[in-house]
């Protein structure tokens, strides 16, 4: 016998008895299992049950195969959060496939450089996005076979472009066809291309492993019951929804499909479905609370809201929290599947003075728990900057919900994994207690006559005046200090502040050379998730 073996190892293989790959579609299988007549889904005067959901991603599956769909082959999907979206989520996958979900807002080159780039074999696509992919067709080089959907409950007049229906296709499929866990856990399950704001964008891989994790970690940090009812305002196709398609699954949960972000609707539904929980930009905030007072509703529950992006200002905070919601800050990226970054409130902050719990939710915060480390590091040495709140360094991430890296893309995967961890490319620092609080994107910092300035730092200031709406800083040329800091600003309505009186504001609060030398009156672009665009605002600041 060889004494080589532990005996730990010895006799004691994986097998079908002890071992299966992690995936999240056993979610699904679960929950149709032990709750098949709960409400799975919610569109318009649909409902739709967990033995009915989980029998048409079978179907889906089955159908897919049929077409000739088999491991590893792209299923790529232009579709806004309806019922179809959440099936393909699993019924994609189901069938060995990977899901490619697209921003609906892409226009048509963007539409044919990931299909080309993705090898789509069958494209699944709303009629009201007809147009635009209509044109990304005649540019890609692949024919993907084309499944159009036809939604039932908000009818789209746009041209049909394949000569198979979505719901005829669903219903030649097998509710029982037989699918199977992956053969490997790392297998890739899903697609996402990033914004892609200096060059073509990158395509993200995702592994079953990785989402089974972070969608079990969501339910842990979103502290989410059992049943939950799930608003979604955040689009399926960023980051796979955060996960949250396979989330609520793992606590038989309701989704609430939301076609277009209207805030009577979103007040509607809030109030008419208990919404329970919610994910969504500082757009989503503004939507809400800016709607008006003959379209909001008072509610009798609190809603969990959890956003990405700047930590919303202390005003937004407030008005949320009269409004019924309790706000949670997020911080991640596609390459971590969305959110990896919780700032978990702790209860003795409760009895800070406002301007101090303001301070605490500005941080982006601590790990996930499926997060294995979380630090922040001198790019170039890698070693831990000082816990000090005020030494910057490039926020880092290592563990099981990183990325499997970018597809055919062999030289930026080896660039983002360098040293072992995945880098963020967003700046920021780290507390003695651990939090971390980012203080730029590192292509985002302005360097004016030598000196780093946070454009963070400057939006949070211009966030505390009462007339800001929105606000986004850049840097602006300057032929004497190389560049300087230009505002972008978007007012409330009536508001009547100027330039100057912005300008005055900023410098009561901040050093003189961190003060805008511009500011800008404007409606801030945004990608359809909310985020602000600010490659487009720099351009802005250079013609100036």
């Amino acid at each position: 016998m060889d004494a080589a073996v532990s005996p730990f190892t010895r006799g004691l293989a994986k097998t079908t008895a002890n071992y299966a790959a992690l995936s999240p579609l056993s979610f699904l299988a679960r929950a149709a299992d032990v709750f098949p007549e709960t409400t799975a889904i919610v569109h318009g005067t649909q409902r739709t049950d967990y033995g009915t959901f989980y029998r048409r991603a079978r179907r889906l599956a089955s159908a897919l195969a049929s077409l000739g769909i088999a491991r590893n082959d792209t299923v790529s999907v232009m579709l806004s959060n309806v019922p179809p979206m959440l099936e393909a989520h699993y019924g994609v996958p189901m069938a060995g496939a990977v899901l490619h979900s697209m921003n609906t807002r892409l226009d048509a080159a963007v539409i044919a450089f990931q299909l080309d780039h993705a090898d789509c074999k069958v494209l699944i696509t709303d009629r009201e996005y007809a147009k635009v992919v209509k044109e990304a067709l005649a540019l890609a080089t692949v024919s993907p076979k084309v499944i159009d959907y036809s939604d039932p409950e908000f009818p789209q007049d746009g041209e049909r472009l394949g000569a198979l229906d979505y719901e005829d296709v669903v219903q030649s499929g097998d509710p029982d066809f037989s699918w199977s866990l992956p053969d490997d856990e790392w297998d890739a399950i899903t697609l996402n291309y990033t914004s892609g704001t200096t060059g073509n964008p990158k395509g993200v891989v995702y592994h079953h492993r990785g989402a089974y994790l972070l969608a079990q970690a969501n339910v842990i940090t979103a502290a989410m019951p059992k049943h939950p009812v799930y608003l979604w305002t955040l689009p399926m196709f960023h980051c796979n929804g955060w996960c949250f398609p396979w989330s609520l699954s793992l606590v038989a949960g309701t989704h609430v499909c939301l076609r277009w972000v209207r805030p009577q609707t979103m007040w509607d539904l809030i109030a008419d479905e208990t919404v329970t929980h919610l994910c969504g930009a500082p757009i989503i905030m503004s939507t809400l609370l800016n709607a008006p007072a003959d379209q909001k509703r008072t509610l009798d529950h609190v809603v969990e809201f959890y956003t990405a992006a700047a930590p919303p200002p202390e005003s937004v905070l407030a008005a949320m929290k009269t409004a019924g919601f309790n706000v949670t800050h997020l911080y991640g990226l596609t390459e971590v599947y969305g959110p990896a970054v919780v700032n978990d409130w702790k209860r003795e902050w409760n009895d800070l003075p406002p301007d101090r719990q303001a301070q605490k939710k500005a941080r982006q915060g601590v790990r996930y728990v499926a997060l294995e480390d979380l630090a922040v590091l001198d790019p170039e040495t890698l070693e831990p900057v000082p816990a000090d709140g005020e030494t910057l360094g490039e926020v880092m991430f290592r563990g099981n919900v990183v990325m499997k890296g970018y597809l055919n893309n062999p030289e930026a995967t080896e660039k983002a994994f360098r040293g072992g961890w995945f880098h963020s490319g967003d700046l920021g620092v780290i507390y003695p207690d651990g939090y971390i609080q980012l203080k730029d994107r590192s292509k985002d910092i302005i360097i004016s006559g030598g000196e780093n300035i946070s454009s963070i730092e400057i939006e949070e200031v211009l966030y505390k005046h009462p007339d800001v709406q929105a606000v986004a800083v850049v840097a602006r040329p300057d032929e004497k200090w190389g560049e300087t800091p230009c505002a972008f600003v978007e007012l409330r309505q009536d508001a009547k502040t100027g330039e100057n009186d912005l300008i005055a504001f900023c410098r009561e609060h901040l050093a003189g050379f961190k003060t805008p030398r511009k500011i800008v009156f404007c409606d801030l672009p945004k990608t359809s998730t909310g985020k602000i665009q600010k490659f487009a605002l720099r351009e802005q600041a250079r013609a100036l």
